[in-house]
């Protein structure tokens, strides 16, 4: 008989969004415990739209199919990294 996989302990919701992605959650019923206060809290932030042609939609959708990532969590990382280096850029020019 195989070893029983265990629940893993995660560093970020994305380590964990692929764990459950690719594992049922019937199969750890033994390690279930009900917690009482909320897991996950509320990042306040701004949400904003963007509007992208099929093309382009199409495009954004495969590179995040291939990173197994959402489109959204993959323009936030986008648009978080060009941030970061735009503000590096303005300091040192």
């Amino acid at each position: 008989m195989e070893d029983q996989i265990k629940i893993s302990e995660f560093k970020t919701t994305e380590d964990m969004a692929k764990f459950w992605d690719s594992h049922d959650i019937t199969d750890f019923e033994g390690e279930l415990t009900e917690v009482q206060e909320p897991v996950f809290k509320l990042v306040p932030g701004r949400v904003i739209s963007v509007m992208l042609d099929t093309e382009q939609y199409k495009g954004l959708k495969s590179i995040a199919d291939q990173k197994n990532i959402s489109a959204s969590l993959l323009v936030n990382e986008w648009i978080i990294k060009h941030i970061e280096e735009e503000t590096t850029n303005l300091h040192s020019g």
